[in-house]
């Protein structure tokens, strides 16, 4: 040690602690001096507390409006930014909104052929395990997703002008399906090569590619979360979009490298509005945010991430319950109910052959399936007969898990 240099960090020590005390003193003297002028200008007829609290809120209104205006501005940067990338994507694109679109119904015809399932409009309580039924009309729209090139030119002249003007919820949702699907089929169209498109600003435009989908995707959260969730067409072509844009072979690795711990983020919202939803007439709106997980499960980067998550949660609502089971305890008897959908998942993403996909599940052997396997035989065995339906399906899951093991070795 150099001499003088304890005596040099006490003298740095001393001058921190008075930095310190300052500041301490020079809030108190603030607080003080803005008590003396409300005091002063304090009106007739009111109390320090009431005139406190009125100023209080003033203050909260005003910055309420700039918040306001801020997030008005953002949308329409973004925006101008989605515009901007469009036409650098593929230069006739203004000229081709610029023709007089058809009505909303010809355009639904051209975006969506099929006709929308109407299966779930009943009460809600159906809890069928049978995910080939298309709880949101994606799945017989997304098989229809290569569409006949005319069809699509028929929908690019069509739809109408990006409006983005709003910023509410649901019309910035309605902002990035637009500048998303608009993607999509300039995509479409330039491999059937009839519009010229260079992707390649699409790869550096990192900002508006991440808002866009997160808007999307924070839209979709926030209509699944809602008590009063409907299935509507609206949601079906949202959803529609999402998928398409995560599985297509051009886009989806960057959509991937620059949105992933959103999409990771995105799953895990799903995943927490399934355990966490207590609505008495709750199961269509499951229904529906479980089948949007199953298609997420199309991409296999998605895919293997969301089993590790489903199995995570499982294993740790399997602990519990055998926790409580063992010492005679009452249990989540809502969230008992919520885990089968999980189940349910589990087992769409897990099926040694699937009709959407050519991936297996021995294709998933992730550090979660290892914790989930040890001493899952004697999970089952203690819970069998108190809780015959939950060990049927940690069995089925086992299974799997197992068959994909067998296949692997």
């Amino acid at each position: 040690m150099e001499p003088g240099s304890g005596l040099r960090g006490g003298a740095a020590a001393a001058e921190i602690k008075r930095g310190r005390e300052n500041q301490v003193w020079y809030m108190k003297i603030s607080k003080l001096a803005l008590a003396f002028a409300i005091i002063h200008s304090k009106p007739p007829g009111k109390s320090c507390k009431e005139y406190t609290e009125h100023l209080a809120k003033t203050v909260s209104e005003q910055d309420f409006g700039w918040k306001s205006k801020a997030e008005a501005l953002e949308a329409e940067v973004l925006r101008l930014r989605q515009e901007l990338l469009l036409n650098k994507i593929c230069p006739r694109y203004c000229l081709e909104n610029g023709k007089p679109h058809a009505s909303a119904e010809t355009d639904q015809e051209c975006i969506h052929p099929m006709t929308y399932s109407s299966q779930l409009e009943d009460s809600g309580c159906d809890v069928s395990n049978d995910y080939a039924v298309d709880s949101l009309g994606v799945t017989s729209d997304f098989h229809q997703s290569e569409h006949n090139l005319d069809t699509s030119k028929c929908w690019l002249e069509r739809v109408p002008l990006l409006n983005f003007c709003c910023t509410g919820k649901k019309e910035s949702l309605t902002t990035a399906v637009q500048f998303l699907q608009y993607l999509l089929e300039i995509r479409k169209l330039s491999e059937g090569g009839i519009l010229q498109a260079d992707f390649t600003e699409f790869e550096n435009d990192s900002f508006t590619i991440f808002n866009s989908v997160s808007q999307l995707l924070d839209g979709l959260t926030i209509f699944y979360s809602s008590p009063k969730f409907q299935v509507s067409n609206f949601l079906s072509e949202t959803v529609c979009v999402l998928i398409s844009l995560i599985t297509d072979s051009k886009l989806s690795n960057h959509v991937l490298k620059k949105c992933f711990k959103k999409l990771e983020e995105f799953k895990k919202n799903l995943v927490q509005i399934i355990l966490r939803s207590s609505d008495v007439n709750r199961f269509q709106a499951l229904h529906a945010v479980s089948h949007t997980l199953v298609l997420l499960g199309r991409n296999n980067i998605l895919r293997n991430s969301l089993i590790s998550l489903l199995l995570s949660e499982v294993r740790q609502f399997a602990e519990q319950l055998l926790q409580a089971h063992q010492v005679q305890a009452m249990y989540d008897i809502t969230q008992y109910e919520n885990i089968f959908p999980l189940f349910m998942i589990l087992e769409q993403l897990l099926q040694n052959e699937s009709g959407e996909s050519n991936v297996s599940s021995s294709d998933y052997d992730g550090e979660e399936k290892i914790k989930f396997l040890k001493d899952l035989d004697q999970v089952i065995l203690q819970l069998s007969h108190e809780f015959p339906l939950f060990s049927l399906y940690l069995w089925r899951v086992n299974i799997l898990l197992n068959s994909a093991q067998i296949q692997i070795d």
